[in-house]
């Protein structure tokens, strides 16, 4: 492996750099964003029957905004209790603007990543080209140089498609995932504000 790196020059040490960069996201995101750390199993049905034993407390507004992302949902509506339902259904979408940007932490990074990684690469190729004309000389060719100079080419442009792919494939997984669990949190916290609603209409 070393050889390698060493045949590819210096530049495929900026790929090296955005491969480890792009792994250490991909590992935080797939722990980060476990459906049952987003969306706990149970947490509406539990909310529920809290709010019938004891109504809406500070308390239980902090203990559901330090539970989860979907905790964080279920105390911006809440929080309006009493309210319309409109208002408690504005403070959950407002909420939950926010609550996407926290489960997006860091794609943008690795998107930019699976942008720029077969651009290092075609850094890499230009290098390596210039090295081999530089092996051009009136007496001849350089057969180490010309070596070198396409090693460092095709080595580059190598990694720099390994390195974009996954993380391309990577990216878009996680949007996805994420557009997914926060459509599910939406319903959630509508069936919430319905039932609380539907239970004060009852009372």
């Amino acid at each position: 492996m070393w050889s390698i790196i060493e045949a590819a020059g210096w530049p495929i040490w900026t790929i090296i750099l955005a491969s480890v960069v792009a792994s250490t996201i991909v590992l935080e995101r797939f722990y980060s964003l476990r459906a049952a750390l987003i969306i706990p199993p149970n947490l509406l049905s539990q909310t529920l029957q809290e709010y019938r034993r004891a109504a809406v407390s500070q308390s239980m507004l902090t203990e559901l905004r330090d539970h989860s992302p979907l905790g964080r949902l279920f105390a911006a509506g809440l929080r309006q209790f009493g309210s319309s339902r409109e208002v408690m259904k504005e403070a959950i979408e407002d909420e939950g603007r926010v609550v996407a940007h926290l489960l997006e932490r860091y794609l943008t990074m690795l998107g930019t990543i699976a942008a720029m990684a077969p651009l290092l690469g075609l850094l890499g190729t230009v290098i390596g080209m210039i090295e081999i004309f530089g092996s051009q000389a009136p007496g001849g060719t350089d057969p180490r140089a010309l070596a070198h100079g396409i090693s460092v080419a095709l080595y580059n442009t190598a990694f720099g498609l390994i390195v974009a792919i996954p993380s391309m494939f990577f990216y878009r997984h996680f949007r996805a995932k994420i557009d997914g669990l926060l459509v599910e949190m939406e319903a959630q916290a509508v069936h919430l504000l319905e039932a609380v609603h539907g239970e004060r209409r009852g009372d």
